[in-house]
């Protein structure tokens, strides 16, 4: 079967779906509000299953690759919940200390496709580490509806506070170089830009659609920033001019991309709103960026 590309959706329905993913449309709401735009041949039902993730399909670097070494590890989270529990990636085989990457799932948790974002930052070379922020909940339940509706109890507070844990340990893992990246999607793009006004030693940061701080904060980044955005995400995009007026003001370094057209999510490859090309290049200058501000 082709595989479907958001091409082959009404706009409308896409705009509905992204409602759906981020909470701001119950499953029954979407499923009624979509029927008008279903496909021939499709029902509202189907359509939802046809744009909901592909985890085995998408997947590019195997559990079991001999040229990684991966684990789930705990640490202390004093200040948040506590404790943090992550999937912790390196290469198998490496000499000296690497540079770390902290990555920042969307709003569902520790997905199958974060791990395997994990594991593709792990073979450019890095030490890769993304924790689970429903692990206080029990962790992500493996399915994506669940996941969702658990991350709406979560405490930002508390959440963010993991967060800030989980960097601290990358700077002082052992294995490492000393110097924290990080890398966040939608949920965790806003999570990376937070990060960036809270952690004055933090050594680039890489936001990929994510919601931003407001200008009092932004002004207190020292990270250099990479920010990618989907150029068909009015939510997302009506933040950018303000944010960007506050980083040319406070003089901080910032390189952002709006890729024309695509979708928000488009870099997630379990979806239809993934787009190859946009993809290729944004990870592409992505690794180009850790590796110019983590390994010098």
């Amino acid at each position: 079967m082709t595989r479907k590309t958001a091409k082959d959706f009404d706009p409308e329905a896409l705009k509905l779906f992204d409602k759906y993913v981020h909470g701001d449309l119950s499953r029954r709401g979407f499923l009624v509000s979509v029927a008008k735009y279903t496909l021939i041949g499709l029902t509202a039902e189907g359509l939802l299953e046809a744009l909901s993730p592909r985890f085995a399909e998408a997947q590019q670097i195997g559990l079991d690759d001999p040229r990684i070494s991966a684990s789930y590890v705990e640490y202390p989270s004093p200040s948040g919940y506590g404790k943090i529990r992550g999937y912790l990636v390196q290469p198998a085989q490496f000499t000296g200390n690497l540079p770390t990457v902290l990555v920042v799932h969307e709003n569902r948790g520790l997905n199958p496709h974060i791990e395997d974002i994990a594991r593709r930052i792990a073979l450019d070379n890095f030490i890769a580490f993304a924790p689970d922020a429903l692990y206080p909940l029990g962790g992500y339940p493996g399915d994506e509806d669940k996941a969702r509706e658990l991350f709406k109890s979560l405490d930002q507070t508390k959440t963010r506070a993991d967060f800030i844990a989980a960097a601290e340990v990358l700077k002082n893992l052992p294995e490492g170089n000393g110097k924290v990246g990080a890398v966040g999607f939608c949920y965790g793009g806003g999570i990376v830009n937070f990060l960036a006004t809270q952690l004055p030693d933090l050594a680039a940061a890489v936001p990929f659609y994510g919601s931003q701080p407001s200008a009092e904060d932004a002004a207190k980044i020292k990270a250099p920033l990479l920010l990618h955005y989907a150029g068909d995400d009015e939510r997302i995009n009506a933040g950018w001019p303000v944010y960007e007026a506050a980083l040319k003001a406070s003089g901080i370094s910032y390189e952002a991309y709006i890729y024309p057209g695509e979708q928000h999510g488009f870099n997630n490859d379990t979806t239809p709103r993934f787009d190859e090309a946009a993809a290729k290049l944004a990870w592409e200058r992505t690794i180009a960026f850790f590796n110019k501000h983590l390994r010098s």
